[in-house]
């Protein structure tokens, strides 16, 4: 059986103000879109694709680049969401069923939509919608049930008396794909909105066959429509997903200060201190320990990592036994290797960091690959930009950079190699060899004698 998944994401999102469309609002690092796809993943859809409309070409940027192999058709003008369905017909009408989910709704679970669409097979229904009880029912179209009919009422179009009905639309369908073809071009838009709702499918398909409603919890159907709403949905979504951590062996010693993403995968005995948020493809190994005050993406740590916050660690890779901090910045693929440790004040930046290795403190490092069991002193920086690209630094194992040396780049360092402190590098150093490159000192004896602040 051939079922289908659409995610109705054109919308702009008015009442959210903002200059970023509702499709790419954040949560928790991810975009809205990208918990849709999941969803309809999790629920065994066989394929997937997106409506988008405002700011389209970024919404199909972010839906391409997300990895789900979902395709995008775009809703131009922008004119309802039956009207939207209509646009994607050419996508979905060799379809058995069709899910289609709205994108603001990241709370709806992969089980509650499985339950949907189970149910709407095992019944033969021709639509099958899942609702909920409101505590208050503002703003939401009425799921109203007449003489075994279903119908939905937008709240614009509601009676008073329909409006006190609780039963609300979550916005979530499955159509049986041979009756949605034959009502969604016979939808009208005489309504306030003067658009084409897909609700107004509904009593036309009821007409032919049977309806099913779905009731679920009001959480899971949370959409995000203004500021607040979006700051409750992050907030009930952080809360999930730390639970569900939390339930697997984490430990939050500040359960309310962290912030951590849906894709984030945690090992054993995973121990993580106050204000932390944690984005992206993270991976924390047995044992590690994130420090407060710590911010991470797309980072991985090997078992019993150290970092000590606050740090910020950006698309990096450690190894096992590595310690990281405080106010330590890693970015853009940086590699430590197993034991190796990066200090106070220090930024690596696309570099490698070998085996036991230590850049302990007040350094930088770019473009560089660093070997096994060499020391960086303090003050050391790679000068990696020439003013028109970046040059690499190779500094090898076992060596030794005296403090405050500038490699300026491209530089190769040998084996066992030492640089004097105080040095300007810009030639390689052979292996086992002392590179120095200052100015010889000199004592100007008598000098505060003869100094003008001594007559002073």
């Amino acid at each position: 059986m051939n079922i289908g998944g659409l995610i109705l994401a054109a919308g702009k999102g008015t009442r959210l103000k903002s200059d970023t469309p509702k499709a790419l609002l954040p949560i928790l690092g991810e975009s809205l879109v990208y918990y849709s796809l999941e969803v309809l993943t999790a629920a065994g859809v066989n394929g997937t694709a997106v409506v988008v409309g405002h700011m389209g070409d970024r919404v199909a940027a972010e839906v391409e680049s997300l990895g789900f192999g979902a395709s995008t058709v775009v809703q131009s003008p922008m004119l309802g969401t039956a009207h939207a369905v209509l646009c994607a017909m050419d996508w979905w009408r060799g379809l058995d069923h069709l899910v289609v989910v709205p994108v603001d709704v990241p709370l709806l679970s992969g089980k509650t939509l499985r339950g949907l669409l189970d149910r709407h097979l095992s019944e033969g229904n021709l639509c099958t919608l899942l609702a909920f009880e409101a505590e208050d029912p503002f703003g939401y179209g009425r799921v109203l049930a007449e003489s075994g009919s279903v119908r939905i009422v937008e709240e614009k179009d509601a009676t008073p008396e329909e409006r006190d009905v609780r039963l609300c639309n979550g916005g979530v369908y499955v159509f049986d794909v041979k009756s949605l073809a034959e009502v969604i071009g016979r939808l009208g838009n005489d309504n306030a909105q003067g658009e084409y709702y897909l609700p107004d499918a509904v009593p036309l398909l009821g007409s032919m066959g049977r309806v099913g409603v779905q009731i679920c919890g009001e959480s899971e159907l949370a959409g995000i429509n203004d500021p607040v709403q979006y700051a409750e949905v992050s907030e009930a979504m952080r809360v999930r997903i730390l639970r569900r951590l939390m339930g697997e062996g984490l430990k939050c010693t500040d359960p309310g200060s962290t912030w951590i993403g849906p894709r984030v995968k945690v090992g054993y005995d995973v121990w993580v201190e106050p204000n932390v948020t944690i984005l992206g493809y993270s991976a924390l190994g047995d044992s590690s320990v994130v420090g407060g005050m710590t911010w991470m993406r797309d980072v991985t740590l090997g078992a019993r990592c150290r970092i000590i916050g606050p740090s910020r660690l950006e698309r990096a890779h450690l190894g096992d036994d590595v310690q990281v901090g405080p106010f330590a910045f890693l970015r853009d693929g940086v590699e430590m290797g197993d034991r190796s440790l990066v200090g106070r004040f220090v930024e690596i930046k696309k570099s490698r960091i070998g085996e036991g290795s230590k850049v302990p403190h007040l350094s930088y490092v770019g473009d560089a690959t660093i070997g096994r069991g060499t020391n960086i002193g303090a003050g050391t920086i790679t000068c990696n930009y020439d003013g028109v690209k970046k040059n690499p630094t190779v500094i090898g194992d076992w060596c030794f950079i005296g403090s405050d040396t500038m490699l300026v780049a491209p530089v190769k360092i040998g084996d066992e190699a030492t640089t004097a402190a105080g040095s300007v590098i810009t030639q390689d150093v052979p292996p086992g060899s002392l590179g120095v490159a200052r100015a010889r000192q000199r004592n100007v004896e008598g000098w505060r004698q003869r100094s003008p602040q001594n007559k002073a």
